[in-house]
């Protein structure tokens, strides 16, 4: 089978297309994962992140997104928790979507009091143990979770499907 050279323009239509996302992981001084809130559905939690706009690093998204939607500006040096894969899904997200979690550090009782929410976002903060989070989440977010605070401890990235 003979496969003939395209124009880079040509040939990314023949390929899977992406969008991707990239957010910041942060938890309090005690260990506590900081989760927000979405607007868009009730029960999800999330961490300070979103869709990385055209010509926009991973890391310029989570910093830019965090500092939108919460008015954090973090200054730490990218770290790498995970990268999360999540495939087509047809309508409802026509293209993969793939994510980077990057270590947020630890937020102090003052930072986090000094959060300000983007109300077109979140609707609150919360700060829990992973066993009081697990109640309050789905599975899959939960598991991912509990994987990406564990990456934080070992120092490993983790990489996530779904």
């Amino acid at each position: 089978m003979t496969h003939a050279w395209l124009p880079p323009h040509e040939y990314v239509k023949t390929i899977a297309q992406s969008t991707g996302y990239a957010c910041l992981y942060f938890t309090d001084t005690a260990g506590r994962p900081v989760q927000l809130r979405s607007v868009y559905d009730r029960e999800v939690w999330q961490w300070p992140g979103g869709n990385m706009d055209p010509g926009e690093t991973p890391w310029q998204c989570a910093l830019r997104e965090c500092r939108e939607e919460t008015g954090l500006e973090f200054t730490g040096e990218p770290r790498l928790l995970g990268t999360h894969f999540i495939g087509h899904r047809g309508e409802v997200w026509p293209a993969n979507h793939i994510g980077f979690i990057f270590d947020g550090g630890v937020l102090s009782d003052e930072q986090i009091s000094a959060v300000v929410l983007d109300p077109d976002e979140h609707t609150e903060l919360l700060v829990r143990t992973l066993e009081e989070w697990k109640p309050l989440m789905a599975p899959q977010g939960f598991d991912r979770l509990v994987a990406v605070d564990a990456a934080r401890a070992d120092g490993r990235a983790v990489y996530l499907e779904g």
